[in-house]
C-alpha cells in the first residue's frame, strides 16, 4: 500500500458513512508517520478503519469498500470497517495519533496509530505476521526498542504478558545488533 493509497482509503470510508474523522490502525496505519515506509513493511493491501463519531456504522465501510468489493476490484486494495475497541492499545494512545489530512482526504482526517502503539498492540496478538511486522519496525528504525518497551508497560494486560513482550523486544534487538534480521517478506 502507499500513502497515497491509504488517503484514498481515509477519503472513501468517510464518504461511505458521512463521518470526517477515522481510527486508522493495523499495519498500514504506519503510513500515517512514514508515508515513505519501506516496502517490506507496507505490503498488506487492506486498511483497518473505524468512524471516530459515527462507530454505529463501521459495518457500512465493509460492504461498500471491503475484500472482493466494486472497491477492491476497481482499486487493488481494500478497506476493512472494524472497532478500534477490538486492538489492544497502550494508554493514552489517542492523544499520539498522527493526522492524515490534505487534498487528497478532501477535509477528511483519519487519525493513525503512532509507529510505538502499532507495535505495541501488534505484540499483544502474537502472531508471526505482526512479529515480523515489529521486527522490521525495530530492524529499519521507525521504531525505537527503548521507547517500544515504555509502550508495552501501558497495554492493559498481566505483568507476566507485558514480561514475555519486552523479553521478546530484547531479544529482537539482540538479533539486529548480530544481523540476524533480515526481511522474510521480499
Amino acid at each position: 500500500m502507499t500513502r497515497e493509497q491509504l488517503e484514498h482509503a481515509i477519503r472513501a470510508a468517510c464518504d461511505v458513512v458521512g463521518d470526517s474523522e477515522l481510527w486508522v490502525f493495523g499495519s498500514q496505519s504506519i503510513l500515517g508517520q512514514y508515508p515513505e515506509a519501506p516496502e517490506a513493511i507496507r505490503l498488506s493491501m487492506e486498511v483497518d478503519v473505524d468512524p471516530k463519531n459515527r462507530p454505529e456504522l463501521v459495518d457500512h465501510v465493509d460492504g461498500a469498500l471491503g475484500e472482493g468489493s466494486r472497491f477492491h476490484e476497481t482499486h487493488g486494495f481494500y478497506v476493512h470497517g472494524v472497532s478500534i475497541e477490538t486492538a489492544v492499545l497502550p494508554r493514552g494512545w489517542e492523544r499520539r495519533t498522527k493526522a492524515v489530512r490534505n487534498p487528497n482526504t478532501r477535509g477528511a482526517t483519519g487519525f493513525c496509530l503512532e509507529a510505538h502503539d502499532l507495535a505495541a498492540s501488534k505484540l499483544t496478538a502474537w502472531r508471526d505476521k505482526d512479529r515480523e511486522f515489529v521486527r522490521l519496525l525495530l530492524r529499519d528504525r521507525l521504531v525505537n526498542a527503548t521507547r517500544l518497551v515504555r509502550f508495552i508497560n501501558l497495554l492493559p494486560l498481566p505483568e507476566d504478558r507485558r514480561a514475555m513482550l519486552r523479553q521478546w523486544v530484547d531479544g529482537t534487538e539482540k538479533e539486529i545488533a548480530l544481523g540476524r534480521v533480515k526481511s522474510r517478506t521480499k
